[in-house]
């Protein structure tokens, strides 16, 4: 399994951030996806990725640990899963966002041309979108400092 982690500082309070978590077709569609739609609790995405068009359907899913969670359930990756926290900061005034993918690959279907390291170099790409979405949707301003693992 692999794992992207991406935390962020964002001027907001925990509550107005997790208010802007709850709009999930404009936060997904913040990741700059090629494609977005959601029915519900299922999200449809399309993305180009090199030469490749990675097409998931992911589900929302109760997680007590995550503010917002959710699996695919249909698409390449053997497994994949992110999950979002929010805590708040120290200080109280704003909050710490924590963004984890967990996924592994059928490598036999992807062969040389989609690795780990190009999945994760662009899943970093679309949290950092989403963060920086998140910082303008909840707080009004500009990204703030932000660290990736």
């Amino acid at each position: 399994m692999q794992t992207v982690t991406v935390e962020r500082t964002v001027d907001a309070q925990p509550a107005s951030v997790r208010d802007a978590l709850g709009r999930l077709e404009p936060f997904v569609e913040a990741s700059g996806f090629d494609e977005v739609a959601v029915d519900g609790d299922t999200v449809e995405v399309g993305n180009q990725v090199g030469i490749m068009t990675l097409e998931l359907t992911l589900e929302v899913v109760d997680d007590p640990d995550a503010d917002l969670a959710y699996v695919q359930t249909e698409g390449l990756f053997d497994e994949m899963s992110t999950t979002y926290t929010v805590d708040p900061a120290m200080g109280g005034d704003a909050s710490v966002v924590t963004a984890t993918t967990d996924f592994s690959l059928d490598v036999p279907v992807l062969g040389d041309v989609l690795d780990a390291t190009v999945i994760k170099r662009q899943r970093r790409k679309e949290l950092e979108s989403q963060f920086d979405w998140l910082q303008q949707q909840a707080a009004g301003s500009g990204a703030d400092e932000s660290t990736v693992k």
